[in-house]
């Protein structure tokens, strides 16, 4: 399998709507807020089972209803193409 293209965390901060880059790292992050604990855990349920498949796993962190997570490629050390695919997929799935 290819690497994937590194893009970096200014470029998909841009492009993506509520991302920001991570200071003193190439990684990128957004909080997600949701209605209840329920709803919270069923985003990260359905996103665990795209990032298995995409074998590209976010770092996250949950409570209650808020769902924090930091994206980047840790084999290419900073941002990549994975990221943006795996962000739009959340964007996506937290609608």
């Amino acid at each position: 399998m290819s690497r994937p293209e590194r893009i970096g965390a200014a470029a998909l901060a841009k492009a993506l709507d509520g991302w920001q880059a991570v200071e003193g790292r190439d990684a990128v992050r957004k909080v997600y807020r949701f209605d209840d604990f329920k709803t919270a855990f069923a985003f990260m349920t359905r996103v665990a089972l795209k990032a298995e498949q995409m074998d590209h796993h976010p770092e996250w962190f949950n409570v209650y209803n808020k769902v924090d997570v930091t994206l980047s490629t840790h084999d290419a050390d900073g941002v990549t193409t994975l990221d943006q695919e795996l962000a739009r997929f959340m964007d996506d799935a937290a609608r």
